[in-house]
């Protein structure tokens, strides 16, 4: 094991003994830990009591081999837990705005509606009337069925008989099963669309957010008026949200 003048030789020690049990789930004796390092036993020896005390390191008392327990992982976790999906996600909000030139939102779940917490507004003379704050249903948005297709079966029938099912346009979705049929159509492309359904004259693509435990973070979405966010002009979009859509989650930790 090669030390540099720069660093803690037992810090460098300890580290190198770290990454040799990162490869053994179950476990490594002392003499092979100590061969693989280039250390004396006694050195190693030392170095994993302190490990072990600190918990990092357990011994298996039946086989004496050592293995790595999850306070490593507990660690890593800590940093992710405090990311802040507003804070994560703006900067590519208002990348997503600059390819497409069309209103940008970000939402979260809450109960059987979606939450706007971020929008970023397109230069374009025809605006969106959404605000931050204001909510939406669910079974009707862009963003609100990209985020029902990622969830179990059970508890979308839950929020389906839970929510106020209105057809708001000629284009919402109201009978259940149809709606179970694009959710498992939008889990297969990764997007989802809103063809008129919240409201007229108004096309969107939605797609996921995830975070680092794998679960719904939210999710984005591209807006605009049917005139100029054509089926066409979807079709390209498409690509572009699922890119921010995963950059946005890989940022917050997600490794799916």
């Amino acid at each position: 094991m090669k030390e540099s003048s720069q660093t803690v030789q037992s810090v460098e020690r300890a580290l190198a003994i770290l990454e040799v049990l990162s490869d053994y789930g179950e476990g490594v004796g002392i003499t092979e830990l100590s061969t693989n390092i280039n250390l004396h036993k006694s050195t190693v020896h030392r170095l994993l009591l302190t490990l072990i005390q600190k918990g990092y390191v357990e011994q298996n008392p039946e086989t004496s081999k050592y293995k790595l327990t999850l306070k490593l992982f507990e660690l890593g976790n800590k940093p992710l837990e405090k990311l802040d999906i507003l804070t994560v996600a703006k900067p590519y909000l208002h990348q997503l705005k600059e390819v497409t030139h069309e209103v940008v939102h970000l939402v979260i779940r809450e109960g059987t509606e979606i939450v706007y917490i971020d929008k970023v507004e397109s230069e374009n003379k025809i605006r969106m009337h959404s605000r931050i704050g204001t909510r939406s249903p669910m079974y009707c948005t862009s963003v609100g069925k990209a985020i029902m297709a990622y969830l179990p079966e059970e508890e979308v029938e839950r929020l389906w008989e839970n929510s106020e099912i209105k057809r708001l346009t000629p284009h919402t979705i109201t009978d259940l099963n149809v709606m179970k049929k694009t959710l498992k159509e939008i889990r297969q492309k990764g997007y989802a669309l809103d063809e008129e359904e919240n409201e007229l004259g108004i096309r969107c693509i939605g797609a996921p957010i995830f975070n680092h435990r794998g679960e719904l973070a939210g999710a984005i979405s591209v807006s605009g008026p049917t005139i100029r966010v054509t089926k066409e002009v979807v079709e390209g979009y498409k690509n572009h949200i699922l890119e921010y859509s995963k950059n946005i989650s890989k940022e917050l930790g997600y490794r799916g």
